[in-house]
């Protein structure tokens, strides 16, 4: 049988004691670190430097971002870690221009703020300043322009305010791609139909509808034009049910009816 190798106490205690020194030593390391390490948090938010040093506002183009920054009252002396979201939600919801509002906190220092607005569906015309309006309704009165760029139609003669707000309702649920095609929206009430409305459409035809239920009747637009041929133009009737009238029809009738006067 070979022999084992025996070791004495002796030789052991030496090397039992430095393992024990360094378990000690790092366990001591450890707590340091852990004490350091809360006493730098402690630091961080008692001192300036956790204060907001850099507001980053994106999706507003109607506000500029300095007035974001003070209407949310957060300022280089806030400390990030007190800002109350609710509250500035609440504040900036009080523009009417907002639809939502994103706030983000990204340490250290910094405050991000995310505007959702309200579509720009249509213009008015007050005194020959052009003012934007709002998908919900609201009149831009604060935002003068001298021309608009055909971004959204022109509406005209909507001096009752609930048919306008029907009317932008109707307007926000549209595409663009209809949206930019029409150049002027105006509002003709009867006494059969007070949510009568005459579009005049970049491509030189006329609708005529009503506001009721506009956005799903005028969705079928672009499919009716391409149906008819470009180089005559008329009146497409979107109301109870779809048909186009011609201008050279209405040309023909009235002067049939001159020579039957004559």
């Amino acid at each position: 049988m070979e022999k084992k190798k025996i070791v004495s106490i002796e030789d052991r205690i030496p090397k039992l004691k430095q393992a024990r020194k360094k378990k000690a030593n790092r366990r001591l390391i450890f707590y340091l670190s852990i004490f350091f390490l809360l006493i730098s948090i402690i630091v961080y938010l008692q001192s300036p430097l956790s204060n907001v040093k850099t507001v980053a506002v994106t999706g507003n183009s109607f506000i500029s971002d300095e007035a974001i920054v003070e209407k949310s009252n957060i300022t280089n002396k806030t400390n990030i870690w007190t800002i109350n979201e609710t509250d500035i939600k609440k504040r900036l919801h009080k523009n009417p221009t907002i639809k939502s509002v994103e706030i983000t906190k990204k340490l250290p220092r910094t405050v991000e703020i995310h505007l959702s607005e309200y579509d720009r569906v249509g213009y008015i015309n007050v005194d020959g300043a052009f003012h934007p309006v709002l998908g919900n309704g609201q009149v831009l009165t604060s935002i003068k322009e001298k021309s608009i760029n055909g971004d959204a139609p022109l509406l005209m003669d909507f001096s009752d305010k609930a048919n306008l707000r029907k009317m932008t309702s109707e307007l926000n649920k549209l595409p663009d791609s209809i949206l930019n095609m029409i150049s002027e929206i105006h509002w003709k009430p009867t006494d059969e139909d007070k949510n009568k409305i005459m579009l005049y459409m970049n491509d030189g035809y006329l609708v005529d509808g009503t506001i009721r239920d506009f956005a799903t009747k005028m969705k079928v637009y672009p499919s009716i034009v391409a149906q008819l041929n470009p180089d005559k133009k008329g009146i497409i009737h979107i109301g109870v049910g779809a048909y186009f009238e011609s201008f050279d029809k209405e040309t023909k009738e009235e002067g049939t009816n001159d020579e039957t006067e004559d």
